[in-house]
């Protein structure tokens, strides 16, 4: 859901994909010689996404997709035809990564967003019939971004922090000229979505980290003022997931009735709510078809997704057809219902563009991401798998053991942490993990107390003890890795980015004998001056920040307390750090100092630091850098302990 369970996520984390799964059997032991791939050769595979919810996928004419794809070794826009041949490239950036918010409804022009080296401070452009460029939030030091189109399509809505640099301001653009009117001047709460009417916008307000609410604003009424529609007691969890087509309700999610997240909807005119979908995880979301005959529901199933498709018209569910094993994400109709286009994506299969056809119940695969010199079947599958921590509470897990491993050949193997802290490790294709996998290293992904999609109880478990508890989550997922047969227990490092690579730094601080080394990637090092200098338009999620992290002016001393940084004299195992200088969440210095510390003990320390990303790497150049350098590292300093 947006605001709350995403806060830290966002800030410290990667972003979750919206996924639909369909099985995919665990992985048998190879019985052959499986060839070891280099980092160039996995990730010459190609990433593949689609535009975000609110944009249009299809072309007016139903003729191609809008696409992004890093083929040219750098994020652009392109566009797919639905026939089935070659994708052709519409925007030509070479440094700044590009993505395709949406065609025009009527024509073949585009919206996209860049930034500048992963500054995050995006802008949104038009790309002309003629192929020329335009510039829709010009400026510096703001941050823009593409909401919604109105539903007769002669209009459009962006969101933009020009005015102080923390609010994101509604403003609605003329398809025609681009003349655009201020439409709702925003006092400092998170913007959902817009009805396709014009008239409804669903805001969010993080209150704390386990307490949140839902505001409605009439954009029609003379005040515009955001009203509360989630009036409660007691700590509970709300978050707006979108209006239906008719612009009658507004779908929110919610936490009130037990440990996972329900979908409800609020009818706008009465007030009256009712419930959507639950189930025994969280229901991540629930949408309808353009058309309105079509509802799609997405539930995190224990590191997988589940998605039910269901004809409004029928009352029956289906499932779409000639899809390979996988979870699907992304899925976008065509205005008319006809025809959708989504993403498949397995463990063993990059990310997929896939088209059905809803009339004729025909499917076809309109991308081959994976490079042709890899074999699919020498890819491992992982297991999702439980082992308990310190104080007997039960941990999940996403476990790669690679092929020929055995008790005669035990694999070296590595914990990784994911970001967040909220994140959660998922079931799905990994160019990296894969890469070390192929190279004879085992992976457990952890998803450590604090993690999303196992119920409110465990995710609120680290609050306010980040770097404590959490932390010995990760230290018992290397006992239980010492307890498997095919793991060499005498060589297990740690491994995360943002949140995780806090996690690396802090076991290598304060559990300094646990792990043999650590590969720290842009991650926390001194949590004073993080949450000091969180960037600005974090300002309507302060709250919510402070209250699970803990306010600086009140906390300081227990921030240092867990903070590597000052700790480091502790650090006596290798370390890699792995930095971008144009991060905006985590600066560079604090990498740089972390390195100078560890330098200081005489340890082996190795730092790389790419001059043109964020928090991040979009590039594939800067990827395989990356890659490469974490497996130099590992055998240098792991393997060799063998």
């Amino acid at each position: 859901m947006k605001g709350r369970r995403s806060l830290l996520l966002m800030l410290f984390g990667a972003t979750l994909a919206t996924a639909c799964s369909r099985q995919v059997p665990d992985s048998e032991p190879a019985t052959k010689a499986i060839p070891t791939y280099s980092a160039s050769e996995f990730f010459e595979t190609t990433s593949y996404g689609l535009v975000p919810a609110g944009g249009k996928a299809f072309s007016h004419d139903g003729r191609f997709i809008l696409m992004n794809s890093d083929e040219s070794g750098v994020f652009n826009a392109y566009t797919l035809p639905v026939s089935g041949e070659e994708p052709v490239q519409l925007t030509d950036s070479t440094d700044n990564a590009v993505f395709g918010e949406s065609w025009f409804p009527e024509d073949n022009r585009i919206l996209y967003t860049y930034d500048s080296g992963g500054n995050e401070l995006n802008h949104v452009v038009v790309r002309e019939l003629d192929g020329s460029y335009r510039d829709l939030t010009p400026g510096e030091d703001l941050k823009a971004g593409f909401l919604d189109w109105s539903d007769d399509g002669r209009s459009f809505y962006l969101v933009t922090t020009e005015r102080n640099q923390r609010s994101f301001d509604v403003y609605r653009y003329s398809t025609a000229d681009y003349e655009r009117e201020l439409v709702f001047e925003n006092p400092g709460l998170s913007v959902g979505s817009i009805s396709r009417d014009g008239r409804w916008l669903a805001l969010d307000k993080p209150r704390t980290s386990a307490d949140s609410d839902v505001y409605v604003v009439d954009l029609e009424s003379d005040d515009k003022e955001a009203v509360l529609i989630t009036e409660h007691e007691d700590n509970i969890a709300y978050g707006a997931l979108g209006f239906t087509p008719d612009s009658r309700f507004l779908n929110y999610s919610t936490n009130e009735f037990g440990e996972f997240n329900q979908v409800w909807q609020y009818n706008l005119q009465s007030g009256e709510k009712s419930m959507l979908a639950k189930a025994d995880w969280d229901v991540w979301y629930v949408s309808d078809s353009p058309g309105g005959r079509y509802r799609v529901t997405g539930v995190n199933a224990d590191a997988r997704t589940q998605v039910t498709l269901s004809d409004l018209a029928t009352g029956k569910d289906f499932e779409l057809p000639g899809l390979p094993p996988g979870d699907l994400n992304s899925i976008r109709f065509f205005p008319d219902d006809s025809m959708v286009t989504l993403i498949v994506n397995a463990d063993n299969s990059p990310s997929n563009i896939h088209l059905v056809d809803l009339v004729t119940g025909t499917s076809r695969q309109l991308t081959n991401a994976l490079n042709p010199a890899i074999d699919p079947a020498h890819l491992v599958r992982s297991t999702v798998i439980r082992y308990e921590s310190f104080d007997g509470l039960e941990i999940p897990g996403i476990l790669y053991k690679p092929h020929n491993t055995s008790p005669a050949n035990p694999a070296p193997a590595l914990v990784w942490v994911h970001g967040g802290p909220g994140g959660q490790s998922r079931k799905g294709y990994s160019a990296t993990i894969q890469h070390l996998v192929n190279h004879g290293y085992a992976v457990l992904a952890a998803n450590n107390r604090g993690s999303s999609g196992y119920g409110k109880t465990f995710y609120h478990l680290d609050d306010r003890r980040h770097g404590e508890e959490d932390l010995q989550d990760i230290v018992y997922a290397r006992r239980y890795l010492e307890t498997l047969d095919w793991i060499d227990g005498e060589s297990v490092g740690v491994i995360g980015g943002s949140y995780g690579g806090y996690m690396v730094a802090a076991a290598l601080a304060f559990e300094p004998e646990v792990f043999d080394v650590g590969i720290n990637i842009f991650g926390v090092t001194n949590w004073v001056r993080t949450l000091e200098s969180i960037p600005p338009w974090w300002e309507d999620f302060k709250e919510s920040l402070y209250d699970e992290m803990g306010d600086p002016a009140i906390d300081a001393e227990r921030h240092r307390r867990i903070s590597p940084l000052f700790h480091a004299e502790n650090i006596v195992k290798p370390l890699l750090v792995v930095q971008g200088a144009n991060d905006p969440r985590v600066l560079q210095v604090e990498s740089d100092e972390l390195v100078a510390a560890v330098q200081a003990n005489e340890v082996p320390v190795q730092y790389v630091v790419f001059p043109d990303e964020g928090h991040g790497f979009r590039k594939r150049e800067n990827r395989i850098a990356a890659s490469e350098a974490y497996l130099e590292f590992l055998d240098t300093y792991l393997r060799s302990e063998n």
